[in-house]
């Protein structure tokens, strides 16, 4: 008979009723979790703690080698901890081996304030909305943890830059879950292109990513129960209640799959900061220009037919190489060189003459790791915990994804503007422009104010 607790959805709602209440439950060793060969015991494995259960991070879940376990969960929504704890539909089965491990001893939280105070833990995943990924991050790295963060790394370029220094100064082992980093192909497209393969690079073109939508005032409807709504907001304002402003990926509204906070200003860069931050991430690298950026940026056009949000931009790096956001939706990534093109995607590398790959890895063997959504993020966790064993480096770490997103906060920044803008990557400022300025930085709500890293 299995005596192993176990939490229900009801008891998980009733247990955690207001936000800062933790159900705290004792982590004893049950018998039989000793290690064996191959199979790390409970003491041996990291403990972490997970903040935001929504898709993503039941996918992190999910994806979470055997050297590791989920020891507390919170989310300011406590139907999606109950939701991770008891899984249904497409969770069932990925979250299965969580669900009769780890689940019914997890510790479980509204506030990630509470449990990054109270858990005695080795690391944090961060998968809630990017308005709270810096702050989080910071307190963890305050803390004592180790980190891995879901991309955009941040909300704006000075925040990004806090949690960059908060984590050099306490020594803290940081991943950005930009996945691509631990992907073999792109891994050699990047190189081949940062070396030479296809000679100097003048152009790269790339989807022309939407930007975010200002806040325009919707009706005030009743808080879910479960939902801590002073708590999603967090940081930004807050705002009176209404679904449309924080519902992602899980509801259909007159027939539409809403994107919820993904869409707005106040929490989100929207798809240029998503999709964008993955696919700047790579172009930062191919280039070779990962602790830099672009020296301007420009709206391409004066007047953008609809909303300036989805206006193609363009930006210029040192040595003359542009990148232009102009394609369609069609997630891929054209590098222009004088001996050919290069075209590159998530887990896809090919040029134009063929033979300028030189050397590349059978494509069957490179991508055989990632086919299936449910196990994208396996390697570059792997390689997280590894390297808060070794304490080395890992493959994407929190200056390049800082400077990547950076990139991606500029293109919106010039739309929101909509004029051409000049940018130092050294100082991280617009030179002698205190509009643009005033744009890298967000005023942060009492109570969720970034601490001082020192």
């Amino acid at each position: 008979m299995n005596a192993t607790p176990r939490f229900t959805r009801r008891q998980v709602l009733e247990r955690t009723a207001t936000a800062g209440v933790a159900v705290t439950v004792p982590q004893f060793v049950p018998c039989g979790a000793l290690g064996q060969p191959g199979r790390p015991g409970a003491n041996d494995r990291v403990h972490l703690g997970v903040i935001g259960t929504g898709i993503r991070g039941k996918y992190l879940i999910a994806n979470l080698p055997a050297v590791a376990r989920a020891v507390a969960l919170c989310d300011s929504y406590l139907p999606r901890v109950a939701a991770t704890i008891e899984p249904e539909g497409r969770f069932q089965g990925l979250l299965a081996r969580f669900r009769e491990a780890d689940a019914g001893r997890c510790a479980t939280y509204q506030d990630y304030r509470r449990l990054i105070d109270r858990e005695k833990l080795d690391g944090v995943m961060i998968a809630v909305p990017d308005h709270h990924h810096v702050l989080a991050a910071v307190l963890a790295c305050l803390a004592g943890l180790d980190v891995y963060v879901e991309k955009p790394l941040s909300l704006c370029v000075a925040e990004g830059r806090a949690l960059v220094e908060a984590a050099k100064r306490h020594g803290r082992v940081c991943q950005v879950g930009s996945q691509n980093r631990s992907m073999q192909i792109n891994q050699y497209g990047c190189k081949l292109i940062r070396t030479g393969g296809i000679g100097r690079v003048a152009l790269v073109e790339m989807p022309n990513y939407a930007g975010p939508m200002r806040y325009g005032g919707l009706p005030e409807e009743p808080v879910p129960e479960g939902l801590a709504w002073d708590l999603f907001c967090g940081p930004r304002p807050l705002r009176p209640h209404n679904r449309k402003l924080w519902v992602k990926d899980e509801f259909r509204i007159d027939g539409r799959l809403w994107r919820g906070w993904d869409m707005w200003r106040d929490y989100s860069g929207h798809l240029m900061t998503n999709w964008g931050a993955h696919s700047l991430d790579m172009v930062q690298s191919a280039l070779g220009t990962e602790d830099t950026g672009p020296v301007e940026v420009w709206p391409m056009t004066e007047e953008h037919r609809g909303e300036m949000r989805t206006c193609p931009v363009a930006m210029r790096y040192f040595d003359g190489t542009e990148v232009r956001f102009v394609l369609g939706y069609d997630d891929k990534w054209t590098f222009h060189g004088e001996r050919g093109k290069a075209l590159m995607r998530r887990n896809e590398f090919r040029t134009d003459p063929p033979e300028l790959a030189v050397d590349a890895p059978d494509p069957r063997e490179a991508r055989a790791p990632w086919r299936g959504s449910s196990v994208v993020a396996r390697p570059h966790i792997e390689n997280w915990l590894q390297c808060i064993k070794t304490r080395a480096t890992p493959n994407a770490p929190l200056e390049l994804g800082h400077r990547s997103v950076t990139v991606c906060h500029l293109a919106n920044i010039a739309r929101e503007l909509g004029r051409p803008l000049r940018w130092d990557p050294k100082t991280e400022t617009f030179p002698n422009d205190d509009e643009a300025n005033r744009l890298l930085d967000r005023p942060r709500r009492e109570g969720f104010e970034l601490p001082h890293v020192g």
